[in-house]
Formats: structure tokens, sequence, C-alpha cells
């Protein structure tokens, strides 16, 4: 077990490198190898204690022996320039074993402060423990505060979501075991203590905890199963040896084979069996098989693509795909295996997307899918994920898939991972538990109403897509409404816009022109007249393309997230045609437009089109067939009219509130006495640019106008990327209490202030970047650069061409009034306090905005 004197010294150990190696991935590295030099050298010890003579450190390597390092006649240089010649001749030493060769090789001191290695080696010949036992304990905590890397597309899988799927998969102590893309060794390592775990006489099924049940404790403590220690005792010495040689790893990445080497030896494996090997280009190892296999292999395929091998059952260039058509490809005949997978892998409609889908469908490899929430992978990535529970012989006995989904893991989904009392993994794996044993008796299995649905083989085999959303088909199976259902298709006709391209565009409307409406001029709020494009009135071959009052317009063909937007249109329409990704859904007399565009506004809408829809890489397309097939409910015209009355009430408030928040500003009476000042008198601006890669090796935090929620002045995304991703516009530094202002048209207004900010952000140069000095409170400064007073003045620099913007001298020779500090602080207490009322009418829209999908949600409801 993990105890808090261990867990400190390994808190404390990186807390003195972080200067000096700020990258975790790093810090990780250089802590491993400590830990294994100095264990090495006490093994020496015990060697020597017990009669015997030392094995690690003896003839000509004595002089590396981890005492030699605290020799009171080193100078401060002498002891880096020891450090450094260990590091670099123990891979050398042949008397030790090959493994920890392997673990120092290529191992290296990353900086030459002699104080900092002083402090660092002192706080490691702190670390005492009994044996490797308690080490193992330790650098489980140590990985499970690893960094991301991110340029890979690997993220470390969260210790319960490893247990989780340990426990789904159920690993025998006669199973060969392999996970193809094992980064440290976390799922081999958690079926290993699984096996000793349910080969132990004090194990209790019934009684004894998963990690996955665990709350309130940090994400990154849950390094064990629980307080209960088990031994393996019910296990031969035959069966163990077994398990050490059958539990199998590999990696591209040699970083990682060192940690997955140590991790397995600290966890009793002498000779552990990892690999470096490439998966997917290699074939020295492609006639080895597993009866299980586990795995999240890289999401992210690298740039140059991959070159894999003729092998593969699916010709694909996607690491994702290759990787799961491999596993599957070595599985045993009855074997199992749990795959993180992306949402590509789910529903994405690509050739080999829907090729690996068919296999894992018809040739009886799937038995169930399982949603994780969007968040599991924070703070590094916010991509959705899935897992697939594959059973060969499970999967030959069953004409059905099961969808399981989990809204919550015990953790929020916010970049801190925080643990909160809601936890759907324990009733996922009872669900999970209860079908498969459903399956094996023979007896019926009855899904639970919520986030567990059953579907025919032959369901997913209909559209020949195989899509492996199970949201897909939950709306159609579990949607019971007092109100009729009814096929959107039978309430509403539907019209494709007019086909035309860059050439059939007029510069100008005129006699024989078409104004038309594209995306761009369809918002939900209504068709904006100066984005309408103009085309040749000839072009227009059929009336029903122009559009009537009270037809619906929607988008059917664009980005997943503009998919499926709508636009009613008013009573006054003109002589308007659409077109361009657009369609039209005219709806006839027994459904009121009013209520069809909330229905087809709502959160059952938007799943049906994201689960429905072609997806490629850069774009979604909406079939009218498939839309037509989306379900409604469908109460009277009257009921239609009431609950369309009672929307519009709720409307009217949120309405009032936004134009509240859109009118706000801070209002400053300046007083001619402050005088004023340039903007570079009172601050720096862009006092720190540099390329990212310059000061860091894998990731950064960068901002750009896409993560600025503009309606409340703050940042609504982080985007954490890798350096080799980084955009050349990537080189602003910002630090808590700067301020950033758009410089560029329209997004000239956009003001940030920052209190707090991630370590390692940079901005783009479309952001300048204002750090106040001793005479502005930075606070103060960003409430003025929102007036008029300020904004007049940019506007009035402001550079012509598409691009408008200000330059950086331009920001430096603003003038800005300057009261006293006193005074600043009570313009920024009477701006706070006028804040508290903006506040409270973003709880208005939001409350009222919840009362409106309640009210759209019940519909469905019976």
């Amino acid at each position: 077990m993990l105890d808090s004197v261990t867990k400190k010294k390994i808190d404390d150990a990186r807390d003195i490198l972080v200067g000096k190696v700020p990258v975790p991935s790093s810090q990780v590295e250089q802590i491993t190898i400590a830990l294994i030099y100095k264990f090495m050298y006490d093994m020496d010890n015990e060697s020597i204690e017990l009669g015997g003579n030392p094995k690690y450190f003896a003839g000509d390597f004595a002089q590396y022996a981890w005492n030699r390092l605290f020799d009171h006649k080193l100078s401060g240089e002498g002891r880096v320039m020891l450090y450094q010649d260990a590091l670099a001749k123990i891979p050398n030493n042949a008397s030790i074993p090959t493994l920890f060769r392997d673990i120092f090789k290529n191992a290296f001191l990353p900086y030459r402060d002699p104080e900092t290695l002083k402090l660092f080696l002192k706080c490691i010949d702190e670390f005492t423990y009994e044996h490797s036992e308690k080490l193992g304990d330790a650098f489980e905590y140590l990985l499970a505060v690893l960094g991301s890397q991110g340029d890979a597309g690997q993220f470390r899988t969260p210790r319960h979501i490893i247990d989780f799927m340990v426990e789904l998969i159920d690993p025998q102590k006669e199973d060969s075991i392999l996970d193809p893309a094992c980064g440290t060794a976390g799922f081999l390592i958690s079926a290993y203590k699984h096996i000793i775990k349910t080969n132990s006489s004090n194990y209790d099924k019934n009684a004894d905890p998963h990690t996955f049940t665990i709350h309130n404790t940090p994400l990154d403590e849950l390094v064990i199963q629980n307080g209960k220690k088990y031994n393996g005792d019910l296990l031969t010495p035959d069966q163990r040896a077994f398990l050490h040689k059958n539990l199998k790893g590999y990696d591209i990445a040699f970083e990682m084979v060192r940690l997955s080497l140590v991790n397995m030896y600290l966890h009793g494996f002498n000779t552990p069996q990892i690999y470096e090997y490439d998966t997917l280009t290699s074939t020295d190892r492609w006639n080895e098989y597993a009866n299980v296999i586990l795995a999240n292999p890289p999401f992210m395929t690298p740039k140059g693509g991959i070159r894999p091998h003729q092998k593969f059952t699916i010709q694909a260039k996607r690491s994702e795909v290759l990787f799961v058509d491999y596993m599957l490809e070595h599985l045993t005949s009855n074997g199992k295996a749990g795959i993180i997978v992306p949402e590509g892998i789910i529903f994405q409609s690509g050739g080999a997307y829907k090729q690996l889908r068919k296999l894992l469908v018809e040739e009886n490899y799937l038995v169930g899918v399982i949603s994780l929430p969007g968040g599991v992978f924070n703070p590094y990535a916010g991509v959705k994920t899935s897992i697939l529970w594959i059973d060969r012989a499970l999967a030959k006995k069953i004409d059905k898939i099961i969808f399981l989904k989990i809204n919550n893991d015990g953790f929020d989904l916010g970049a801190q991972r925080r643990p909160i009392e809601a936890n759907d993994l324990p009733t996922a794996f009872a669900n999970a538990m209860t079908y498969r044993n459903a399956i094996l008796s023979g007896n019926e299995f009855h899904a639970p109403d919520k986030d567990v649905i059953l579907v025919d083989k032959s369901v997913l085999a209909k559209s020949g897509d195989f899509n492996l959303s199970g949201e897909r088909y939950q709306l159609a199976q579990t949607m019971h409404s007092k109100y009729q259902i009814t096929r959107l298709g039978d309430v509403a006709e539907f019209v494709r816009g007019i086909t035309f391209s860059k050439s059939d565009q007029l510069e100008n409307a005129g006699n024989g022109s078409l104004p038309v409406v594209t995306t761009k001029a369809a918002q939900e709020s209504g068709i904006v007249d100066k984005d309408l494009y103009h085309i040749p009135i000839s072009l227009l071959k059929d009336d029903k393309k122009l559009l009537q009052p009270g037809d619906i317009l929607i988008s059917t063909a664009n980005s997943l997230n503009l998919l499926g937007r709508t636009t009613l249109v008013n009573s006054d329409v003109k002589k308007l045609s659409f077109g361009a990704f657009m369609s039209v859904i005219r709806p006839g007399d027994s459904v009121m437009s009013e209520y069809l565009i909330r229905i087809l506004r709502s959160k059952a809408a938007w799943d049906y089109f994201k689960t429905n829809a072609n997806t490629t890489t850069n774009i979604s397309n909406l079939n009218l067939s498939t839309l037509a097939e989306f379900q409604i409910p469908l109460p009277s015209l009257s009921v239609q009219e009431e609950v369309v009355t009672e929307i519009d009430s709720y409307q009217r408030i949120i309405d009032g509130a936004k134009q509240i928040l859109d009118n706000w500003k801070p209002l400053i009476n300046i007083d001619p006495d402050w005088g004023e000042v340039k903007m570079k008198d009172v601050c720096s601006v862009n006092p720190e640019s540099s390329d990212p890669s310059e000061l860091w090796d894998d990731w950064f935090t960068y901002i750009d106008i896409a993560s600025i929620d503009n309606s409340t002045n703050s940042i609504a995304r982080l985007n954490r990327i890798s350096i080799s991703e980084a955009p050349s516009r990537a080189r602003r530094i910002v630090k808590p209490q700067d301020v950033i202002i758009s410089t560029v048209r329209p997004n000239l207004k956009a003001f940030y202030y920052f209190d707090t900010v991630p370590d390692r952000t940079i901005v783009s140069t479309g952001f300048a970047v204002l750090r106040a000095n001793d005479l502005i409170h930075p606070k103060y400064m960003y409430y003025m650069l929102l007036s008029d007073y300020m904004v007049d003045q940019m506007i009035s620099r402001m550079g012509k061409g598409s691009y408008p913007s200000i330059n950086q001298s331009d920001v430096s020779d603003l003038n800005i009034p300057l009261p006293d500090l006193q005074i600043q602080h009570s313009i920024i207490d009477k701006i706070d306090m006028e804040h508290e009322f903006i506040n409270g009418s973003r709880q208005l829209i939001t409350i009222y905005e919840h009362k409106i999908k309640e009210l759209i949600d019940n519909l469905w409801n019976t």
C-alpha cells in the first residue's frame, strides 16, 4: 500500500526537479533512473550483510556505487560529472542482468546544476523500503502523475478505467496476455494483480471492493485495489512461472519500454517480457498470439502517415484502425480483449472504419460497446472514447450487441479530475456481468431502462455501415410518449437546395439574379441578408426551391458541430432560394413550424443527427432519407400551440437577459484631473515572445480566437497541443495577471483578464499581451480597455484591407486615463458589483434554457 511518507518523497523529488526539468515525463524518467540506481546499491548491501559479494557495483564499477555520490571530498561539479559518468557506464557492466542494462540505456542528466543534483540525490537517498513491492507502489504513483505524450496520440489510461476493463475481461492464470501498445505496462500490471487477487484464499468475490467503486480518493492515488493484501497463495510455482513468461508488452518508444521494464520488475518480474517493437510496421512478432489482449492504442496517425505491412486484414492508414485489426488478428480462437477506441471507430463512415466494424460484428468478435465520458483523459485530451468488449467464445452464442453508457466515472470531467459521488462504473460492470451470466446460462437478459440497450446484429448491418453508437438505436427503442410518435417524413416534405458553383456567383444583385441562402446566411436567429449569395435566376428549375413562410432551413452537410442547424423562415420572406449544403423541411398541416423547429433543436435531434451522419475527416452529411426516419412526438395542434406559447414566454426572458449582457459595458466616468499616459508607460506590451519549441520539448497550452467566448469575455477552451503541431503564430507567452486583447477585426472588442492561467500558455499573434507595472492595477486596465473611450482609439488606428488590425506600436501608444491606485480599486469594486447582476442575467438564461429543454424532453416521456 502506498503510504503518505513514500508519496511525499515522490512529490518532493518532482518539486526539486521541476525548475530544471519542467516536462513531467522527463521528471518521471530521472526519478526512475535514480530509484533503480539506489535500489541496485541497496541489493548489493543486502548481499554483503548476508556474507556475499556485491553484484552491481564491483570491480571497475565500484567507483560508481551510490554512496560515492555523497563523498564529502567531491565538489558540486565533481558530483555532476560522477553521476553523468555513472549513467553512461552502467549499461556496459556485463555482470549485471540485461534488464538493468536496458533500463540505463541512453540515460543522461539533462541539467548541470550541482545544487539541484545534490538536493535530488539526497531526496532519493532518504527513500526507504523493505522490498521491491513498496517501491512498486511508489512507482505506480509516480506513473499516475505522468503527463501526456500527446504528439504520438498517447494518453495514459486512468487506473480505475484500466481496472474496470481488466475486471470485465477477467484474465485467468492460464491465459497469455498481451498489450501491443503498452506504454508504462499499466494494463499488464493490473491483469497480474487481478490474477493474484482472484487466486488468493483471502479474496471475497462478493465483498472486496474495486478501484472503480472507490470515492473521495484523488485519481493519481488510485495505485492499489484496496487495503487488503493478496498473495496469490492458491497459485502453484509453475503457474507463477507461466504468468511471468506470458504477460507481454510492446511499445515503439524506448522511453516507455524503460518505464514498463521498471514497473514490471518492481512487481516481481525479474525478466519482464517487454519489447521495443513497432506493432504496425514490423512483422517479427506477427505469429505470436494471445488469449487476452488489453490496450489503449494511440489514436493519432503521425505526420507522414503509417506505412503498414501487407498482413493486415484491413488496408488502412489510421493507427486506431490498424491497432484494432492487429488485436483481432492476434487473438486465439476463444480469445478476449478490452480495447479503448476513439469515436472514429464507432461511427465514422470511411471505408476502413466500416470494414472494421463489419469484421467486429459479423465475425463474432464483439460482445458490447461501453461509452466513456468525454473528459476521461483530461487534462491531456477531451477526446470521446469507448471500450470494445471482445469475447470470441461469448460472441458466437449471441445475435445481439450490448451498449452500455457511462456518464460519470467517479471524477469530475474538468482538468483537475476531482473525486465526485456520481459513478456509473459499478452499475455498468454489474449490468455487463448479468448479461454475460445470462448468455452462459441460457437465460433471458432484461435490459434496464437507463444507459443499457441491446441491438440485434441484423439491425447494425441494415444500413451497411455497422454504426456502433448506442444512442443511434436508443431513441427508437426507448421512446415512450403519451403522444403519437411519428416519422418526420410523414408530416413534412423535404426539398434539396440548388446546386451551384463558385463561377455561378454574381458580384451584384440585379435583374436576372436570384438571392440564395447558404449556411453562412442561415443563422438560428434568422436569415442574414448581407450574407446572401446571388446566382442567375436561370438556375432555378423548380419553384419548390423558393422559400415559403414556415419553411425550416436545415444544414445537411457541414462540420459536425454545424450539422442540423435550423432557421425558421418568416412570413415576410422575399423571393429567395437556398443551396450550398442547405435543405428545407416544409411542414404539413398536422405540425406547426414553430413546434417542429423546437423539436429539431432538441438534444434528441442532435444525437440523431450526430450518430446518423456520414462523417469523413472534414465534413458530415445528413441524407434526407435518414432525416425522414427521425421519430418525433406529435400531439394535437392545440397542444403544439400550448407548447410553443410556453416556450416563447421563456424565450422572451432569455432574450431580455441576453440584451442586458449584449449592452452592458463598464461605465467609467473619467476625471480630467487624472491625467493620461501611454499604455507603454504602465505595462509591457508582448513582454515575452518565443517559439514554443525553443522552450519546451513536448506540449503547451494554446489560445487563439476560437478559444474565446465573446459573450462572457472568457476562455471557453484551452487547447493542449504537441510541439510538433505548434501553429506558426503561437508565440506570445501569457502569465497570471496578464491582460490580452484581440488586435484583429471582427474580434477587436474582445479583452480578457487572467487571474490565473495554466503553465506554458501561449497566445496567437492575433492577440497583444499586456503585463501591468506597479502604476496600474491589471483589472482596472482590463475594465478600461472594455470602455468605448479605449475601443474608439483602437478603431481609429485600424489598418485597411480584408483583416484590419492594430499592431504592437499602436497598442503601446494608446492613451489611458490613470487615477491613483486607491481610485482604481474603487472603480474595480463598483464594476465588480455590476458584474454580480450581469452574472444573475447569465443564470436566468441558464435556468430558462433548462426549462425549455425539460419541456421538450417531456414530450417524449409518459
